[in-house]
């Protein structure tokens, strides 16, 4: 083998061309990996939400079964939902104030401890040779209270671990990381369920909630921010007030509660199935909204060069109403099936914006107690649709309530647009409180985590 050394260079020869920067319209597409490559802490805080999330849906499947054996009473079953919501509500305005005042991360890591000893609960009952009912109800409870203390934490923590001009991206692969448990998680639970029995599946997510604390535990401490006022009635009121002050945020709140009061199908899918003739199709009712969302996720690249979010949060409500107002007039089961996937996209659209909007312009010390207001916005919407459209459907029929409901929601949502111009107008390039924003994380961008760091403190 011979020596080889390359020619001398040519002083007049043109240097080598750059490879295009501009992206493929496919990698266009495909969900922006920017703040995973970014911050090391938020890559641990998604991994461990991503595992959470299976276990979640393990014991959201497994719970209502138990009591369903143990009771044989629908009604049983839904009093879990009674149970739940009003937790949500109390403790969600809470839970925003503690996660302005308290250290982020130590609140996350102790409610997911709380979680996961309430879960170990759920599995010491049905290994009992009689399992209690009651136990079930005030596990409920108490497992909706912790969560709504660790959303605001959590919902607050993305913006002091993502890079300003990363919310948008992390705001999409928040949602893929939802959607891919919101597909799967469900089959896995029932297959779990059926093969395995209830208590594995609460042995199950007790493991995901073990493996979730190692992994929060280990991203930086979050103190509270220094303007921030102690817990109080006080406290929550000021995040009102601000709330109520910013008539764009306010939009983002009363377009999603709109759009789940009018438009939320789920608790009608049993009997629409049945008005088809085509009950075969229930589990595939129920898949296709969260698939729809899903095909949005992966291909959100797009989302990151839009800066009218208020349009965007709009527009995609009113398109969720207008599907599912289509499905519910269509008398062909397949053409149902595409337009609840074609609502549940347009549902993940408007949330992808409706939280850039909400990190990208709301100051640190109030971003926990606008969280918990959120917090209600996008979970009460959902609870009292199912009322609606039950008790629509008892007067009127179920695919009435279904298309007359999306109607509902697409002229609610025209209505809230035309009364609230601020949600339409906004813009992230010169909205004076993005811009603020922007400059103060600018300042404090080398706070961001960027490589492993040693846990902190717990």
């Amino acid at each position: 083998m011979t020596d080889r050394t390359d020619p001398p260079a040519d002083p007049l020869a043109k240097p080598p061309t750059e490879p295009p920067t501009e992206p493929t319209r496919l990698r266009a597409l495909l969900p922006d990996l920017a703040p995973w490559h970014a911050s090391v802490d938020f890559r641990r805080l998604w991994i461990a939400g991503l595992i959470s999330n299976f276990g979640n849906f393990l014991t959201f499947v497994a719970l209502p079964v138990q009591i369903k054996e143990l009771t044989g009473s629908a009604a049983a079953v839904g009093a879990v939902g009674a149970v739940e919501l009003v937790p949500l509500i109390v403790f969600g305005l809470y839970g925003g104030a503690l996660a302005d005042a308290w250290d982020k991360r130590k609140l996350i890591v102790w409610t997911e401890v709380g979680l996961g000893v309430l879960c170990g609960a759920l599995l010491f009952n049905s290994l009992l040779p009689r399992p209690a009912v009651w136990p079930l109800y005030v596990i409920a409870a108490l497992t909706s209270t912790l969560g709504a203390i660790q959303r605001p934490a959590l919902d607050s923590l993305w913006p002091r671990i993502v890079a300003h001009e990363h919310m948008t991206a992390a705001s999409a692969l928040n949602s893929l990381r939802w959607t891919v448990g919101g597909v799967t998680g469900p089959a896995l639970a029932g297959v779990v369920v059926a093969f395995a029995g209830l208590p594995y599946a609460f042995a199950a997510d007790t493991v995901t909630f073990a493996i979730s604390v190692v992994l929060i535990f280990r991203i930086a401490a979050s103190p509270g921010a220094h303007e921030a006022q102690k817990p109080s009635l006080k406290a929550i009121a000021e995040g009102a007030r601000y709330a109520w002050s910013r008539k764009e945020l306010l939009g983002t709140y009363a377009i999603d509660l709109a759009a789940m009061f009018f438009a939320m199908p789920l608790a009608v899918l049993p009997f629409l199935a049945d008005d088809l003739h085509a009950p075969w199709a229930l589990g595939l009712m129920y898949s296709t909204v969260p698939a729809g969302a899903l095909l949005v996720s992966v291909t959100s690249g797009w989302t990151s060069r839009i800066q009218r979010h208020g349009r965007m949060v709009v527009l995609a409500a009113a398109l969720w109403g207008a599907a599912i107002a289509c499905a519910g007039a269509v008398g062909n089961v397949w053409l149902v099936l595409l337009f609840l996937t074609v609502a549940g996209g347009c549902d993940m659209v408007s949330g992808i914006f409706r939280g850039v909007m909400w990190n990208q312009t709301i100051p640190d010390e109030l971003r926990g107690r606008l969280a918990g207001i959120e917090l209600l916005s996008y979970s009460v919407g959902p609870q009292l649709g199912q009322v609606r459209s039950g008790g629509m459907a008892a007067l009127t029929g179920v695919r009435t309530s279904v298309w007359a409901g999306g109607l509902m929601c697409v002229g609610a949502v025209g209505l809230l647009a035309v009364g609230l111009p601020k949600l339409m107008s906004y813009d992230a390039r010169t909205d004076e409180h993005a811009l603020r924003l922007k400059e103060q994380r600018a300042a404090t961008a080398p706070t961001i985590s960027t490589a492993p760091t040693a846990p902190a403190d717990a």
